[in-house]
């Protein structure tokens, strides 16, 4: 008997199935984001453009950024255009229709509210003397931390050279230092110049001490008196203001409860602490 005859052809390709939304995935609609106020000072990134900035201005339609270089942009308020702490945010206008103008840390940087202090980097910063790293931190401290920048201070430089030797700095651990009264001719400066590390960045200001640093206004004082070559120059201006002499540590905290801001210190200094802090963090 012979077997049956099947009248269907060879087995061919199994149909595809198809999801039942056709629509392509940026189209699909997307599950609402948190709203989030678009207080002073509150620091997003826009994915498009991967600007990161603080609040500073929220008006009718847009809100304006300004990232930790002072630079701003404007940006449309629309659903999910903001990433805040890496996940998607609605920013919306504030109950307040008052422009709004982010807090700023003593340095005059863009304050970023509850952020952590970072993993301390393998870079250091050095200052020279102890009332140098006092002022710095009162100033830039707030950056440093969220930098991750360990200030440490040096008792004088006549052993620079070695020091930074024996930090080894590379492209991983940056050394910046700080140097008082880095004028040219001076044993300062010729210290400095022996300094030749790619890694390592030493800069300074002129004053002979970092008292001079603070302007005289913010101490009420009409100038820093000039003290005679040979005589110790914190003994000899606080003679010469009617300051005790016999604790200069102490008229040192009364000076440093003066300086609030950046704006109290001469542009000299504050010049040479950014250009400490960008060595050692720009990559």
């Amino acid at each position: 008997m012979r077997p049956p005859v099947s009248h269907e052809g060879p087995p061919g390709p199994r149909p595809r199935v198809y999801p039942a939304d056709l629509t392509p995935p940026w189209k699909q609609k997307q599950r609402p984001a948190p709203e989030v106020p678009a207080e002073p000072g509150l620091v997003v990134e826009e994915p498009g453009t991967g600007f990161c900035g603080a609040v500073i201005r929220c008006e009718a339609g847009t809100v304006t950024l300004e990232d930790r270089f002072g630079k701003h942009r404007v940006f449309p308020l629309e659903p999910r255009g903001f990433l805040l702490e890496g996940r998607p945010v609605t920013l919306v206008r504030p109950t307040s229709s008052a422009p709004v103008r982010p807090a700023r840390t003593a340095s005059g940087s863009v304050a970023v509210p509850g952020a952590r202090a970072r993993v301390a980097r393998a870079g250091r910063i050095y200052v020279e003397g102890r009332h140098d790293a006092e002022l710095v931190e009162k100033v830039w401290g707030d950056d440093l931390r969220i930098e991750g920048v360990v200030v440490e201070y040096l008792e004088g430089v006549d052993d620079l050279p070695s020091i930074v030797a024996e930090f080894a700095p590379g492209p991983d651990a940056r050394l910046g230092v700080l140097v008082d009264h880095l004028v040219p001719g001076t044993k300062e400066w010729r210290i400095a110049q022996s300094v030749t590390s790619e890694h390592a960045l030493v800069v300074g200001h002129p004053y002979i001490d970092v008292w001079e640093a603070v302007k005289p206004s913010a101490v009420g004082i009409p100038a820093w008196p000039r003290v005679p070559h040979g005589q110790d120059w914190k003994t000899g201006v606080c003679r010469a203001l009617g300051w005790p002499s016999d604790n200069t540590g102490a008229v040192w905290q009364a000076i440093l409860k003066r300086v609030g801001s950046y704006r109290d210190l001469e542009p000299e200094l504050l010049g040479s602490v950014e250009r400490l802090i960008d060595h050692v963090t720009v990559p």
